[in-house]
Protein backbone atom coordinates (compact mmCIF):
# COMPACT_ATOMS: atom_id res chain seq x y z
CA UNK A 1 0.00 0.00 0.00
CA UNK A 2 1.33 3.32 -1.06
CA UNK A 3 1.75 6.28 1.20
CA UNK A 4 -0.83 8.29 -0.54
CA UNK A 5 -3.50 5.63 0.14
CA UNK A 6 -2.62 5.38 4.06
CA UNK A 7 -2.98 9.20 3.87
CA UNK A 8 -6.58 8.97 2.97
CA UNK A 9 -7.35 6.14 4.97
CA UNK A 10 -6.37 7.95 8.27
CA UNK A 11 -8.50 10.89 6.92
CA UNK A 12 -12.09 8.46 6.47
CA UNK A 13 -11.29 7.58 10.11
CA UNK A 14 -10.76 11.28 11.36
CA UNK A 15 -13.79 12.26 8.73
CA UNK A 16 -15.78 9.19 10.47
CA UNK A 17 -15.12 10.17 13.75
CA UNK A 18 -16.80 13.61 13.48
CA UNK A 19 -20.20 12.42 12.01
CA UNK A 20 -21.20 16.23 13.00
CA UNK A 21 -19.62 17.19 9.73
CA UNK A 22 -21.74 14.95 7.36
CA UNK A 23 -25.02 17.16 5.92
CA UNK A 24 -27.28 14.81 4.30
CA UNK A 25 -29.55 16.46 1.61
CA UNK A 26 -31.12 13.25 -0.22
CA UNK A 27 -31.21 9.37 -0.23
CA UNK A 28 -32.94 6.40 -1.11
CA UNK A 29 -32.81 3.13 0.86
CA UNK A 30 -34.33 -0.33 0.25
CA UNK A 31 -34.96 -1.71 3.73
CA UNK A 32 -36.31 -5.18 3.76
CA UNK A 33 -38.78 -6.11 6.07
CA UNK A 34 -39.79 -9.11 8.61
CA UNK A 35 -41.84 -10.48 5.85
CA UNK A 36 -39.48 -10.55 3.15
CA UNK A 37 -41.24 -7.39 1.56
CA UNK A 38 -38.77 -4.70 0.53
CA UNK A 39 -39.89 -1.19 1.33
CA UNK A 40 -38.50 2.29 -0.04
CA UNK A 41 -37.50 5.07 2.40
CA UNK A 42 -36.36 8.13 1.19
CA UNK A 43 -35.06 11.25 2.87
CA UNK A 44 -35.05 14.67 0.89
CA UNK A 45 -34.41 18.18 2.27
CA UNK A 46 -35.50 17.05 5.81
CA UNK A 47 -38.43 14.81 4.94
CA UNK A 48 -38.79 11.24 5.38
CA UNK A 49 -40.63 9.30 2.82
CA UNK A 50 -41.60 5.45 3.06
CA UNK A 51 -43.81 3.44 0.46
CA UNK A 52 -45.85 1.44 3.86
CA UNK A 53 -48.99 2.15 5.05
CA UNK A 54 -48.72 3.04 8.31
CA UNK A 55 -45.97 5.56 7.04
CA UNK A 56 -48.69 6.97 5.04
CA UNK A 57 -51.51 7.49 7.86
CA UNK A 58 -48.87 8.71 10.81
CA UNK A 59 -45.71 10.14 8.70
CA UNK A 60 -43.43 7.97 10.14
CA UNK A 61 -42.83 3.91 10.34
CA UNK A 62 -40.86 1.58 11.88
CA UNK A 63 -38.39 1.61 8.75
CA UNK A 64 -37.77 5.04 8.98
CA UNK A 65 -37.72 4.99 12.88
CA UNK A 66 -34.89 2.40 12.04
CA UNK A 67 -32.77 4.27 9.34
CA UNK A 68 -33.08 7.53 12.19
CA UNK A 69 -31.44 4.98 14.99
CA UNK A 70 -28.70 3.88 12.46
CA UNK A 71 -27.69 6.88 11.27
CA UNK A 72 -28.05 8.86 14.75
CA UNK A 73 -26.82 12.30 14.85
CA UNK A 74 -26.12 12.46 11.35
CA UNK A 75 -30.12 13.03 10.68
CA UNK A 76 -32.24 16.10 12.41
CA UNK A 77 -34.80 15.59 15.34
CA UNK A 78 -36.72 12.64 14.57
CA UNK A 79 -40.02 12.97 12.84
CA UNK A 80 -41.88 10.42 15.62
CA UNK A 81 -39.75 12.89 18.54
CA UNK A 82 -41.78 16.04 17.64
Amino acid sequence: MDYGMIGKIEKAKFYAAEPERFHFDSFSVRLEGDNGQEHRVSYDAGKWDCDCSFFHTRGFCSHTMALERVLGQMISTPVWAT
